[in-house]
């Protein structure tokens, strides 16, 4: 084979390769808004024309599925619940883990390894249902059963991996910042949070979205908490409600209705913190 043959393969070759990631990009988009656009689609129908499954998109629009499901669930109730819990466990759960791993990362102490490997160890080990009940005979014993304190400390509890996120951020943050400040009088307290923690914006910016996405989503513990108080109801909760009405028929074009509104929040929350992404990212491209 000649120098030009060898020439003329390249070029096909390169257009080949660019054209198959084309399509692997494309299939991943589809599939990935398909589920989206159904959910939409769908929250439009009425209930009979969505059981029938006859067509995506509706044929005649039904907007009133959403004032009708912000109605029966006590949306704006249920939605402040919701903002409550995921707002205040996501401040905890960053509070916690930014110190535990400013400690880690910059001291020795005894256990230390062994506390890694714990921490560690619950990312990749999933014991589910299995810790509900002695979790909610500890809240029992604080008298946190009641209210949704009790569902807000076992969420900060769970936060091995904001801890690891938080964690590969105070690596790239140089020690002698730290020994600096302590030269000029600043003690290990005050250094974590006038110096350390506000370099660390970008990582508790993309931790946060991760922590108020778990709480947002969680279902089992709140349903389990506000059992005997119905007016503390998140709103994933409100919306399972929704499965029946009075007619004891699946109201599944309001339940569609109430998980886009349910959506609102987190995409709020996505273009909020959609800057410390770009940091991480550019970060990590400069790295």
């Amino acid at each position: 084979m000649n120098q030009q043959s060898i020439g003329m393969h390249k070029p096909l070759s390169k257009w080949m390769g660019q054209l198959l990631i084309g399509l692997f990009l494309l299939g991943v988009t589809v599939m990935t808004l398909f589920p989206i656009v159904m959910m939409i689609a769908g929250s439009l129908k009425s209930n009979a024309e969505l059981m029938s499954g006859t067509a995506l998109f509706p044929e005649k629009w039904q907007f009133a599925n959403y004032a009708e499901a912000w109605r029966q669930t006590n949306f704006a109730r249920f939605t402040w619940n919701s903002t409550f819990l995921s707002v205040v466990s996501t401040v905890g759960t960053l509070l916690v883990a930014a110190m535990a791993a400013y400690i880690t990362d910059r001291r020795e102490f005894p256990g230390k390894r062994l506390y890694v490997i714990v921490q560690a160890s619950t990312l990749f080990i999933s014991v589910g249902a299995v810790v509900l009940r002695p979790q909610y005979d500890l809240m029992v014993k604080l008298n946190l059963n009641t209210s949704l304190w009790g569902v807000i400390l076992i969420l900060i509890s769970a936060h091995a991996s904001t801890y690891f996120i938080l964690s590969g951020f105070f690596k790239s943050i140089p020690r002698e910042l730290d020994e600096a400040a302590m030269i000029d009088g600043s003690g290990f307290i005050r250094t974590f949070y006038k110096i350390i923690l506000p370099l660390l914006a970008p990582g508790l910016g993309v931790a946060g979205l991760f922590a108020f996405r778990h709480g947002w989503n969680e279902y089992i513990l709140p349903l389990v908490f506000t059992m005997t108080n119905p007016d503390l109801q998140t709103l994933t909760v409100g919306l399972a409600n929704l499965r029946y009405g009075s007619s004891a028929a699946m109201q599944t074009h309001l339940m569609l209705a109430g998980a886009c509104l349910s959506v609102l929040p987190m995409l709020l929350v996505y273009f909020i913190a959609n800057k410390s992404f770009m940091q991480m990212t550019a970060g990590s491209l400069k790295g």
